[in-house]
C-alpha cells in the first residue's frame, strides 16, 4: 500500500476529485493548507498599502491505495491539477506498512475500500 500525498492549487480540487472519481477511488483527505516554494509568496495592494504575502494558500490531498493503482492515480492527480504555471504543487508517495479500519477491525488493503 502507499499513501500519495499531494499539495495542489485550491481552485483545482473539484477536477482532481472527478478524475481520481473517475478511476475507482472512493475516498480521500483534503486539508486547507499554506506554504511556499519556488513562488516565495508575493505582494498585494490593501487600502494604498502594500504588504507581503509569504505563505499561499494550497490544498493538501491524501489518498491511500493499492501498489497497482499508485501510477493511475498520480497520472490523474497531475493531468487535472496542472496548469501549467509556477506553484501547481508537488506530489508525494510514501509506504503505507498498515491499516486498520477502527469499525470493523479489517486490516490492510481491506481497510481501504
Amino acid at each position: 500500500m502507499k499513501k500519495i500525498e499531494a499539495i495542489i492549487k485550491p481552485f483545482k480540487i473539484d477536477d482532481v476529485r472527478e478524475g481520481l472519481s473517475a478511476i475507482g477511488i472512493s475516498g480521500l483527505t483534503i486539508t486547507e493548507v499554506k506554504g511556499f516554494g519556488r513562488q516565495k509568496g508575493h505582494t498585494e495592494l490593501y487600502r494604498g498599502a502594500e504588504y507581503s504575502v509569504d505563505f499561499l494558500p494550497k490544498t493538501k490531498l491524501e489518498v491511500i491505495v493499492t501498489d497497482d493503482l499508485v501510477e493511475r492515480v498520480v497520472e490523474s492527480i497531475v493531468e487535472n491539477s496542472k496548469t501549467g504555471r509556477i506553484g501547481d504543487g508537488k506530489i508525494f508517495v510514501y509506504n503505507v506498512e498498515r491499516a486498520i479500519r477502527i469499525r470493523t477491525g479489517e486490516e490492510s488493503e481491506d481497510a481501504l475500500s
